[in-house]
């Protein structure tokens, strides 16, 4: 995390951190957005890869076509990651509630009371 941390605050954002709106919303507590660590770590291992001299002379164009403007545009979306966060400001997401899995098979193999059966006999 520390070196992913590092790329983002010494490459990523002076060369391609774009001014902050509403519209184009940046959290200044990016890590603690999961969905934006998951983002920038995938872009992070594919700048490597690409800028890498086996990659070609191609490379760092096909990583910025390919990985750095699709993942800046879900970050920055105004319904991404960020949204609701300001410069100098972080909203805390609350992620949707999910069943248990395991409780929900454990239900669904329960079987289903005989109609016909009483218990008060």
């Amino acid at each position: 995390m520390r070196q992913l941390a590092v790329w983002v605050a010494d490459l990523l954002l002076p060369v391609y951190g774009r001014e902050v709106t509403s519209q184009q919303p940046w959290c200044p507590r990016w890590w603690e957005h999961l969905e934006a660590v998951a983002r920038l770590h995938g872009l992070w291992l594919a700048w490597q890869e690409h800028t890498d001299p086996a990659a070609g002379a191609s490379g760092p164009a096909i990583w910025h076509r390919d990985h750095l403007g699709p993942v800046l545009t879900e970050l920055r979306s105004p319904h991404g990651p960020f949204a609701g966060c300001k410069a100098g400001s972080h909203r805390p997401k609350t992620p949707p509630t999910v069943e248990s899995y395991e409780d929900a098979v454990a239900a669904s193999e329960q079987p289903e009371p005989d109609p016909y059966e009483t218990s008060l006999w």
